[in-house]
């Protein structure tokens, strides 16, 4: 195993890994040392990788079988594992969400590679759901563990409805040319850490039982608790560097605070298990099957 080196970022959230190749195959203990860091610290920061596409998805394949790029969405062209986060193809994801969490099993765990950065602004900020619940009060807390949520990709976090020309209209249309809608719990245990965390987000749009406007005051209510500054590890991106982040107890945002330079990202994600609320019960589809885009990865119960 590798000398890994583990710094923390901030208190909650973020560490920096240095001493490991990550452009090379990676031993059992290597592995399981990341892995142990990343339910930790929930995102990882790498530097200085000497990565291309392939080696972006051999190095997310030590952490179990990969997704397609997305369920909608073109990968690049030859890599279908692999999304391009593109300027030129829409702006910034600025909306606090988890990736893909549309689908029954979203990804357990993301990687972004850095291609081309700004020079200023383009960074992303990721929140510790964790924390948050952790942070909530005691009625708030009870509240939150009795509610489900529906998820859904017809609310497109990348192209806010007030723009509507025709390239904006295009992109609207591919991302839900398949509707997706899942109910997932409020609050899910993690299946290795058995940490609860709030699973809400930009595509958590209702709270089963409640109407549309209700749902909406409570969602950001205990968003609130998610992107407090004390939970948000905020990158700031240089060049050949990877961010691993643990996709079930995680949101992140792309800041568009760069005046539309090109910022291109590679994304790369993993397959994840079925959400599992408190009481044990799992995550149900309600419309859209993602059979082509993922897998469902299997854990042993948490400690």
């Amino acid at each position: 195993m590798s000398d890994i080196e583990i710094r923390k970022v901030t208190a909650r959230i973020g560490a920096r890994v240095s001493g490991v190749d990550i452009s090379e195959p990676l031993d059992d203990g290597t592995v399981t040392a990341l892995r142990d860091a990343l339910n930790v610290h929930k995102a990882l920061v790498f530097d200085d990788v000497n990565l291309d596409d392939e080696g972006q998805q051999a190095f997310a394949r030590h952490f179990g079988d990969l997704t397609t790029a997305h369920p909608t969405v073109p990968a690049v062209e030859g890599a279908p594992n692999v999304l391009p986060v593109d300027s030129e193809r829409g702006r910034a994801a600025n909306n606090w969400h988890t990736d893909v969490t549309f689908v029954l099993n979203p990804p357990q765990a993301s990687t972004l590679r850095s291609i081309t950065i700004p020079p200023y602004g383009g960074e992303t900020l990721i929140a510790g759901s964790a924390a948050a619940y952790r942070n909530l009060p005691e009625p708030l807390r009870q509240l939150a563990d009795t509610l489900w949520a529906e998820h859904t990709n017809d609310y497109d976090y990348a192209v806010p409805e007030e723009e509507v020309d025709e390239e904006q209209a295009a992109q609207r249309a591919r991302f839900t040319s398949i509707k997706y809608r899942t109910a997932h719990p409020v609050v899910r245990v993690h299946p290795l850490t058995g940490e609860r965390g709030l699973f809400i987000g930009g595509f958590a749009q209702r709270i089963v039982g409640l109407s549309v406007s209700e749902s909406r005051k409570v969602l950001d209510l205990l968003q609130a608790y998610v992107t407090r500054p004390e939970n948000v590890l905020r990158h700031r991106w240089s060049p050949n560097q990877l961010v691993l982040f643990d996709n079930r107890i995680t949101q992140h945002y792309a800041i568009d605070n760069y005046d539309g330079l090109p910022r291109r990202l590679n994304r790369v994600t993993v397959a994840g298990d079925v959400p599992v609320g408190i009481e044990g019960k799992e995550s149900y589809s309600i419309q859209g099957d993602a059979s082509h885009y993922t897998s469902v990865a299997t854990y042993p119960t948490a400690a």
